[in-house]
């Protein structure tokens, strides 16, 4: 007798791995690893989803037709056309599962979010990596990397955990460049933190056609990633199919409330965007003033780079976990030389500054 087997390929599949969240010895730590909101979701949000809790036993709108009706609201969208799912994460799979199969090729830049082969895998398709320059996408190495066997185009705007992003140009001439068959999701879960001007989350392509997605999330700035909400707004057609894959209360009431309520609440938001404006170029600065280098981040994270002999980045990590500091290290990113640091509270922020320069003047005294 045989134990079920599972189809070809999904043991091939990297599993996804998170933030660490906890430091044995530390009963509290300073968690920098998952690019979680530093000031936390809104105290609305908070109330909705408490309150909700008196209903648990009555399943959730499976149209998500108020938070539709809010998010349409707010981005000036047709709610119609907006798809909402446990995290963009779950949006992504669906994608996949739905327009991606055995012997497709499923397209992104080699330091993109690594949920993009995973997806990719687990139905099926063969990922793709296209090299980026400067640690930011490039539009020509990504159109030369499509074949005829190219179904989806994952592109993070901006890109995780780099901090970079393509501008809004850029982003129209990939999509002209792309065939009209080939699917472009335009992953914006960090849009909320950008200010340039040049910069576009991806609405104006999907009312252009029929073959763009733009996916968001409500882990980032709205401090929710432990809700798992996310939402996508994609042409009729694919609203359409994606509607008939995922499940029919895929959100939970908690999520949806919760959700809208943070949606309401702009000034929580616009908080959020403040304490991140300020404390991102900070960072960086610090970090630069003790021979740390940052890549140039639009997010609510920076990447640094340690790539000295006695100052690299396995060596920084364990020093700051001997702080109780977790931040993000970068080798599953094929970044082995960088860790990634979420943009914290002040006490965080000046905490691991003054942790990395103990360990770039000790590492410097041993040398």
């Amino acid at each position: 007798m045989t134990a079920p087997q599972p189809r070809p390929g999904i043991l091939d599949v990297a599993p996804y791995v998170g933030g660490e969240s906890k430091i044995a010895g530390f009963d509290r730590v300073m968690k920098l690893a998952s690019n979680e909101s530093a000031i936390g979701p809104s105290p609305r949000a908070v109330e909705a989803y408490r309150a909700a809790g008196a209903t648990m036993h009555i399943y959730p709108d499976g149209h998500a037709t108020e938070l539709r009706q809010a998010l349409g609201a707010r981005h000036g969208l047709d709610p119609a056309r907006i798809v909402c799912g446990a995290g963009s994460d779950e949006l992504l799979q669906f994608l996949c599962r739905a327009y991606a199969g055995p012997g497709d090729e499923v397209l992104h830049t080699r330091h993109a979010f690594s949920i993009y082969p995973i997806v990719a895998q687990a139905v099926g398709a063969v990922a793709v990596a296209a090299d980026e320059v400067d640690l930011t996408a490039n539009v020509d190495a990504l159109l030369a990397k499509v074949t005829p066997r190219t179904r989806i185009l994952f592109l993070a705007n901006p890109n995780n955990p780099t901090g970079t992003y393509i501008p809004a140009d850029e982003l129209k001439r990939l999509r002209a460049g792309l065939r009209e068959d080939i699917l472009l999701v335009v992953d914006s879960a960090y849009a909320e933190y950008v200010g340039a001007n040049d910069y576009s989350a991806g609405v104006e392509l999907v009312n252009a056609g029929a073959n763009t997605v733009m996916t968001r999330t409500f882990s980032k700035i709205y401090g929710m990633g432990g809700m798992r909400l996310g939402w996508c707004y994609c042409p009729p057609a694919i609203a359409d199919v994606l509607n008939r894959v995922r499940g029919p209360f895929n959100v939970s009431s908690a999520a949806l409330v919760a959700g809208k309520a943070a949606l309401d609440d702009t000034a929580y938001v616009a908080l959020a965007r403040q304490h991140n404006d300020y404390w991102r170029p900070w960072l960086a600065a610090e970090l630069a003033k003790i021979g740390v280098a940052t890549t140039p981040s639009v997010a609510n994270f920076v990447l640094a780079r340690f790539d000295k002999p006695g100052r690299d980045a396995a060596a920084a990590n364990a020093f700051l976990k001997s702080r109780g500091i977790i931040v993000r290290a970068m080798g599953s990113y094929h970044l082995p030389d960088c860790l990634r640091i979420t943009v914290g509270t002040g006490e965080e922020n000046r905490a691991v500054v003054e942790a990395l320069a103990d360990f770039m003047a000790q590492a410097k005294s041993i040398r």
